[in-house]
């Protein structure tokens, strides 16, 4: 059966000592790096009005939110009563386990704080947002693929890779590859090109949930399920069952905001 070697990037970027700073940490300064960038080039364009003050509150509390998010949901969607038992292994984040939906959540509750606070409406700022959060993704997915981690169903495909922490070692489908391709690169060029033309208020965080979700369900059909869940409603993962809502919720958002503008009717002051 035709493999790739698995290629061998220690997922420590740069130790000094007993400091040591991991490609998967610098993915996400990098995420939030060229969002940032993303959101104050769209808040000139759109005539928006945030100053770059406002600008550093809503990165710092979405870094909030996503981090803390990203772990909760992880111990309530996949953490299978494990930390019920040991309460105090939920601040371990040095152990891994972040879950994206979890994440979302807390970015999106992040934004109401944000929204409130300078007096901007909400899904307005959502759209902001929106076109530069696949960056961090597909930043996430390279990091999750140097350290060997959610790896692909058994392939053979002659592109499978064989990973190291994989038990069995056949070859397997790169999945996180896939996802950063899909989730991240294609997600971003067609947000990017949406986002020439200012569109009504919840087009594009519409897309992007939409978008993310159908990608995440196709994905996960090469994905390896989580061990300590494994298929759940019969051939259905824990990823294709949360990404599900946002498929729909997405469509919605782009259906409400395309009807608007076929009325010609005001944006949503307060959404």
């Amino acid at each position: 059966m035709a493999a790739l070697a698995f290629p061998a990037i220690d997922p420590v970027a740069l130790a000094l000592g007993p400091f040591e700073v991991r490609w998967y940490g610098l993915a996400y300064v990098a995420g939030f790096v060229v969002a940032a960038l993303v959101f104050r080039s769209l808040n000139r364009r759109w005539a928006v009005g945030l100053t770059d003050d406002d600008l550093l509150d809503t990165v710092l509390a979405g870094v909030i939110g996503l981090v803390v998010g990203a772990r909760l949901g992880y111990v309530l969607f996949y953490g299978v009563g494990g930390y019920w038992r040991d309460p105090a292994s939920v601040f371990a984040f040095w152990d891994g386990g972040m879950s994206f939906h979890g994440g979302l959540v807390g970015i999106m509750l992040a934004g109401v704080f944000i929204a409130r606070r300078k007096g901007i409406a909400l899904l307005r700022l959502y759209d902001l947002g929106s076109v530069g959060a696949p960056a961090g993704l597909f930043f996430g997915r390279v990091a999750n693929f140097i350290n060997g981690e959610l790896w692909g169903r058994v392939t053979d495909a002659p592109w499978g890779v064989v990973f190291p922490s994989a038990p069995g070692g056949a070859p397997r489908h790169p999945s996180q590859l896939y996802e950063a391709g899909l989730e991240g690169l294609v997600l971003f060029a067609v947000l990017f090109v949406l986002s020439r033309k200012k569109r009504g208020d919840g087009f594009m965080i519409g897309t992007l949930l939409a978008l993310y979700g159908v990608f995440r369900i196709v994905v996960e059909l090469f994905r390896e399920p989580d061990v300590q869940l494994g298929f759940i409603a019969g051939s259905f993962t824990m990823g294709q069952l949360l990404s599900v809502p946002m498929v729909l919720l997405g469509g919605w958002l782009v259906w409400r905001a395309t009807q608007a503008a076929a009325e010609g009717r005001p944006e949503d002051t307060d959404a």
